[in-house]
């Protein structure tokens, strides 16, 4: 399988042609629309929504551990949609949930404040400054989504394998670009190896998220994913009925069928752990 990821700076003709190519190769295109209608299939469509393409506010990350359940419910959106076959992604920070695989090509598309200014007055009908408005606001929000989300910097140049300015390219002008970059014999197509460490990948989300859902994740507890569908769960807990507890809730994990309880029991002085 393929896999392409495309992210944009508003105003730069992006998802436009993350669209064109996926037409134009014949791959299924997934954008935010894509995302939400799958995230509704699998049951927290909300809760994705409320992640938004932003970091958490202040709150949020002081008081609350919620941003790190929507985090893992958007990678096990991304994972299904993987698996299902060659795609090209557009934003959602795609191309960090994906960033482990050799086999994906990872496109950033950019231009001049200028120029996105002028595409989105005229895709908007708006004023100037209204525009410029908006768009500070969309770089300000992908800023804080991949700091939270990864700890990067998503204008960092070496996250992608090609980096478009469309102040002077045409959409069609930066497809063939792309085409001409996914043809290259060091992209090569994603086998099962790959797919079985995005689905480990998957689940370790999956299970980092319903602990914290619980209030069972602690510095203490800790877990690996050993394969598919095993994990082993390690470190220490405060009582037997709080092992027995974080045992039955990973039970409820579909995907996972063996799990490997060696969690220790120790309480300390205070009371415990």
């Amino acid at each position: 399988m393929y896999f392409i990821t495309v992210s944009e700076m508003l105003g730069t003709n992006g998802e436009k042609i993350a669209k064109q190519v996926a037409k134009t190769l014949d791959y299924t295109f997934y954008g935010e629309e894509e995302l939400f209608k799958a995230a509704a299939q699998m049951g927290f469509l909300i809760d994705v929504k409320k992640l938004d393409e932003k970091g958490p506010t202040v709150p949020e990350k002081s008081f609350s551990e919620k941003p790190k359940i929507y985090l893992g419910q958007l990678q096990s959106v991304i994972y299904e949609m993987a698996k299902k076959g060659n795609a090209v992604f557009s934003g959602r920070g795609s191309h960090l949930l994906l960033n482990a695989f050799d086999c994906i090509f990872h496109v950033f598309v950019t231009g001049s404040m200028k120029k996105r200014i002028q595409r989105v007055m005229e895709e908007k009908q708006i004023g100037g400054e209204a525009a410029e408005k908006i768009i500070r606001q969309s770089d300000q929000d992908k800023r804080g989504f991949l700091r939270f989300a990864f700890d990067e910097d998503w204008l960092n140049p070496n996250l992608y394998d090609l980096i478009l300015n469309t102040d002077k390219l045409s959409v069609d002008s930066a497809v063939k670009m792309i085409m001409d970059g996914v043809q290259s014999e060091e992209i090569k197509a994603c086998g099962a190896d790959s797919i079985k460490s995005l689905g480990k990948l998957h689940l370790h989300f999956k299970i980092e998220a319903a602990l914290v859902d619980a209030g069972l994740l602690t510095q203490y507890l800790h877990f690996t994913v050993e394969g598919m569908d095993s994990i082993r769960l390690h470190g220490l807990v405060g009582s037997l009925e709080k092992k027995e507890k974080v045992e039955t809730l990973l039970k409820g994990i579909k995907e996972i069928k063996k799990i490997n309880n060696d969690l220790s029991i120790f309480r300390s002085p205070s009371g415990g752990i």
